[in-house]
């Protein structure tokens, strides 16, 4: 038999931003939620059930300080509100948080190198954090690879200053990965004390424009939670033990964030005209110049910050793993591609000729986007269809 089909039809566009593509940022979010919850609770994708008895910790690890900024600083002891440094109290939505005090003597073309170097920093961070598990359970830190595996899944997220922390959910497993289990002097109270060792030691060492030296690490503010099995709807207790499955939504929620800014352009800059009409805040503009002046000097040049100015100099990715953390989002999009391809066989009636079908695609490029705005209103609420199902089944498991 042969089945002849013709038209035209929308394809994905694949980006994660939600910002520029709702509906792909949701699919996104999904995906990460399930790579995520995989590392975290086990019973499948073929991570077993008894990672949820490993050592665990949820850690964020933030930038340090390059100059006052105005801030919310939380309540007294008797319940009232401080004040900010410049002596007011600013509500969520004042575009003033995260803006410096004093612009002219904040440290801007320290916070960009530093943002630009966040990637090597993190890495740094997991080396010196299996140096130092190693050194607290007493063996040769090249013999930790043959007791215990270090696996972590870990999101950035940009703060109102413009600057990236992230959260990380770190693991110990044994050599072989989830399906070993950790030596026996693996615990949280070992993990715990190795992640402030590391964070407090970890560095990079680069330089100003000028040659002077300028040493970069993590910000005085460190967070380290247990994980705990617990059930969906509690997020955390009293202790800040926070719960498996709304740390798997919290992690992919972020991921499907730009920088996090509502002001923040979702696209590279072009020239220094084009910084000078983004519709952004003077601090993140300053940011953005900042990154594409540093760009045209030799000593960072491997640091390609043209092309990462509209991220504020950031250049790492959003959402990151170690190998045997949990499954992939190749792995979940081959199960979803498959899952799709015996719905369309089924609804045309040729689910027992799936082995013995051949397709033959002739696919030409029509257009990018949307051509009108009824197009676009069918897409819109596909979409939000589609994500208020995918809602609804989670409430439902």
């Amino acid at each position: 038999m042969l089945y002849r089909f013709g038209g035209e039809v929308f394809t994905p566009c694949g980006n994660r931003r939600e910002t520029v593509c709702p509906a792909c940022s949701d699919r996104y979010a999904a995906d990460a939620f399930h790579v995520v919850r995989a590392g975290l609770v086990g019973g499948d994708k073929g991570i077993p059930v008894t990672v949820s008895a490993r050592p665990r910790a949820f850690v964020t690890v933030t930038a340090p300080s390059f100059g006052p900024v105005h801030s919310q600083p939380g309540r007294s002891a008797r319940g009232r509100r401080i004040p900010c440094r410049c002596r007011q109290h600013h509500h969520d939505a004042d575009p003033r948080l995260g803006s410096p005090l004093d612009p002219d003597s904040y440290d801007y073309t320290g916070s960009v190198l530093w943002q630009a170097h966040a990637g090597v920093l993190w890495q740094r961070f997991t080396v010196h954090l299996r140096r130092e598990l190693a050194k607290h359970a007493g063996i040769r830190v090249r013999d930790f690879s043959q007791h215990a595996r270090l696996s972590y899944g870990k999101v950035a997220e940009f703060q109102r200053r413009g600057l990236v922390h992230f959260h990380a959910i770190l693991r110990i497993d044994g050599r072989e990965g989830p399906t070993d289990p950790p030596p026996s002097w693996a615990d949280d109270d070992l993990l715990d004390r190795a992640v402030r060792a590391a964070a407090a030691t970890v560095a990079v060492t680069t330089t100003r424009p000028d040659g002077t030296p300028l040493l970069l690490t993590w910000g005085d503010q460190l967070d380290i939670r247990r994980i705990h099995h617990r059930g969906a709807a509690e997020v955390e207790d009293p202790n800040g033990q926070i719960s498996e499955q709304r740390l798997a939504a919290y992690i992919a929620k972020y991921a499907t964030k730009g920088t996090g800014a509502r002001d923040t352009p979702d696209r590279p800059v072009r020239s220094p005209r084009h910084i000078d009409h983004l519709h952004v805040s003077d601090h993140h503009r300053h940011m953005i110049h900042t990154a594409w002046q540093l760009g045209d000097h030799h000593n960072y040049a491997h640091l390609n910050l043209r092309r990462w100015a509209h991220m504020l100099g950031f250049r790492g990715h959003f959402l990151t793993k170690s190998r045997r953390y949990s499954t992939t989002f190749t792995a979940i999009r081959g199960e979803r591609r498959t899952y799709r391809l015996e719905q369309t066989l089924n609804r045309i009636g040729l689910a027992e000729h799936g082995d013995t079908i051949t397709v033959i695609n002739d696919w030409r490029f029509v257009s990018a986007g949307y051509r009108d705005d009824a197009e676009h209103e069918l897409a819109t609420a596909i979409a939000q269809r589609l994500c208020q199902q995918r809602r609804q089944n989670r409430r439902n498991e």
